[in-house]
């Protein structure tokens, strides 16, 4: 069984081509912020409100010039309409990613959707052929919708090929691929790059890149043995699938821990999106996966972000931008750190740190904001803030929610369950982008306090309900839900139930 624990070069091309679908994701969410004023400028002259010869007529007051653009309602709508609309797009086909997962198979599905992708960053490297504004709304829409199903999509697949000692390790992959997306998003965004009045559209275009070197590698990346022994109950190609991700070995005992998972799936079949809402079966799982993507979401870290530029301006840093990059560093880093961290400190451990880190660091934050005008060292004291929070968050709260889903359910419920999260997390995303700037302008720098009591909730919840996956087989990890319902179990309430989600037509 030594063999089984290596990290095979086929499973490490695996993994790597799934996680070029969550970089698409992290790059299309960070590449609208960098270019926004240049974006502005082009589509006020595409709609009519800004010309050249205005700007030639007021050359020697550009910079006050270019906001007055941005000021625009006009411009403003569709700004605005450009950044929700990736999180509207995602909110919608998050429902769809069990259908696609389970029509052709994970690495099919993958290979489906890429073609939304490029599609997608066709439409916005060649927005100058037509209207802008409509090209880019457009191309983010359909942009939106292939990150909602890759969001799913790649934990489950990486789930499932991962071997159980690195499962923790390899789930983790798809948040560091996330960061390391926006970062090289606000890198070659900078306006000597890419993000300038010539190069914005290629900026934007490039979002679709990484799903044609995706669809290359694809083929070549087996399929996920899970789905092929319990979805498609084809023995043999799960054998030779295993073999091929974890190099010549027994499969025996792998194969084994399948078919005990499969008999479990035919018992209790296929669930869908509707039986699982409503199953009391599954409740609890349920509860504290969508509960840990909303402590991701309504933590406050898209605030972070939305915030950060603010406060650097505020600290006397004269190039914002850059010290937003190195939020975008810190991100990675300790999303590595996480990597290396997560199947030996635990999943319910180090989302435990993180959220609590993350508690303090938005109380000290608040108080940095409230006295940096009395004390000029108190803008370092929330710069610091900043820093750490980040930190804290991609140590636990952010990458762990995103694969901790696919171990809490059986074959049966995952895909459903997978959307459901998914669908949990786009919308408090997006619930977040649209009120944050709200809340900001009523509370003004107390605005993190409400994150801090969010914070710690989200941590006393994890306390007393998260259970500790690692090292943990699917099979021991339902029985830790299916003991604190044992008494349950063998009441006609709970098997009439079961009986319904097993004629169920709509699985």
């Amino acid at each position: 069984m030594e063999s089984a624990k290596q990290l095979s070069g086929t499973l490490a091309v695996a993994v790597f081509t799934a996680a070029l679908g969550s970089l698409q994701y992290g790059y299309s969410l960070g590449v609208i912020n960098a270019p926004q004023k240049v974006i502005e400028k082009n589509y006020a002259r595409s709609l009519g409100v800004w010309t050249e010869e205005s700007a030639v007529f007021s050359q020697n007051s550009t910079e006050e010039e270019l906001p007055e653009v941005g000021q625009h309602p006009t411009v403003v709508m569709y700004w605005s309409l450009s950044v929700a609309i990736f999180s509207i797009g995602g909110v919608l086909s998050s429902f769809l990613v069990g259908f696609v997962g389970d029509l052709k198979g994970r690495v099919k599905g993958m290979l489906m959707v890429n073609v939304l992708a490029v599609a997608a960053g066709l439409l916005m490297g060649l927005c100058r052929m037509w209207k802008p504004h409509i090209m880019v709304i457009s191309g983010r829409a359909v942009m939106g919708f292939y990150c909602g199903l890759t969001s799913g999509l790649v934990p489950m697949y990486i789930g499932e090929i991962a071997p159980k000692a690195y499962r923790g390790a390899l789930g983790t992959l798809h948040q560091l691929a996330i960061v390391v997306g926006i970062l090289i998003s606000q890198v070659i965004g900078l306006d000597f790059v890419l993000g300038n009045d010539d190069m914005w559209p290629l900026l934007l275009g490039l979002s679709g890149a990484p799903a044609v070197l995706q669809s290359i590698l694809l083929p070549f990346c087996p399929e996920s043995p899970r789905y092929l022994f319990i979805i498609l109950g084809e023995e043999e190609e799960a054998r030779i699938s295993l073999c091929r991700l974890k190099g010549q070995y027994d499969a025996t005992a792998d194969l084994e821990e399948m078919r005990r998972e499969k008999e479990e799936a035919d018992k209790e079949p296929r669930v869908s999106l509707l039986s699982l809402i409503r199953s009391t079966v599954y409740r609890q799982q349920l509860f504290v996966a969508l509960m840990m993507h909303l402590s991701q979401q309504f933590s406050g870290i898209n605030g972070i972000f939305y915030f950060s530029t603010a406060i650097f301006t505020q600290a006397g840093i004269s190039q914002p931008v850059y010290a937003t990059i190195g939020v975008g560093v810190i991100n990675t880093i300790f999303t590595m750190v996480s990597v290396a961290l997560v199947d030996k400190a635990g999943r319910r451990s180090l989302t435990l740190v993180g959220l609590g880190g993350m508690c303090c660091c938005a109380i000290i934050m608040t108080v940095g904001l409230a006295f940096q005008s009395q004390f000029w060292w108190m803008s370092y004291v929330s710069m610091s803030a900043i820093f750490l929070f980040v930190a804290f968050f991609e140590i636990g709260p952010g990458p762990i929610p995103w694969f901790i889903v696919a171990e809490l359910f059986s074959q049966g419920p995952r895909p459903a369950a997978i959307a459901l999260a998914g669908c949990c997390n786009w919308t408090s995303n997006f619930i977040v982008g649209m009120t944050f700037s709200y809340i900001q302008a009523w509370l003004g720098c107390y605005v993190f306090i409400v994150f801090a009591v969010l914070l710690l909730g989200f941590t006393v919840f994890t306390y007393l309900r998260v259970p500790e996956t690692k090292g943990k087989t699917f099979e021991e990890i339902a029985a830790i839900f299916q003991k604190g319902r044992k008494e349950l179990a063998a009441s006609p309430k709970d098997i009439s139930e079961m009986q319904q989600l097993k004629t169920a037509t709509d699985a």
